[in-house]
């Protein structure tokens, strides 16, 4: 295994991670992770150290795209770094689609990616400016 800063198998990643986050399937979401991991804020972090406690986190996010009619999202990559031998750090702007199929945008993310067996695995998420 080692770090990738391979554009496919980062694009495959996170397309698997937006289809999780639009569609509320937070067992997928959940699944996207390495634990512990954490998120980081301007003004609150937490971590997580079961996938139960990473479902849980991201519970209240699914009916804001649902609310909001998102139906897809794009990362759009900004920088790929890799920081060691089994670590990335990729910073995403994420883009959305809603039912109508108009683009919104939408925030911009630091993740730190962590090399597994089954791919890369969110170790922290940092929301960015």
């Amino acid at each position: 295994m080692k770090a990738s800063t391979d554009l496919d198998t980062l694009t495959d990643f996170f397309d698997r991670y937006g289809v999780a986050l639009t569609a509320g399937d937070v067992s997928a979401i959940a699944g996207c992770y390495a634990l512990p991991g954490m998120v980081v804020a301007d003004t609150y972090s937490f971590s997580f150290t079961s996938p139960a406690a990473v479902a849980l986190s991201f519970v209240g996010a699914a009916p804001d795209y649902q609310e909001r009619e998102l139906v897809a999202a794009n990362a759009q990559f900004e920088d790929v770094q890799q920081i060691s031998a089994l670590l990335t750090e990729v910073a995403v702007r994420w883009e959305f689609l809603d039912s109508q199929g108009r683009a919104v945008p939408g925030e911009r993310y630091r993740y730190l990616l962590r090399a597994t067996e089954g791919g890369p695995a969110i170790c922290t998420v940092i929301r960015t400016a």
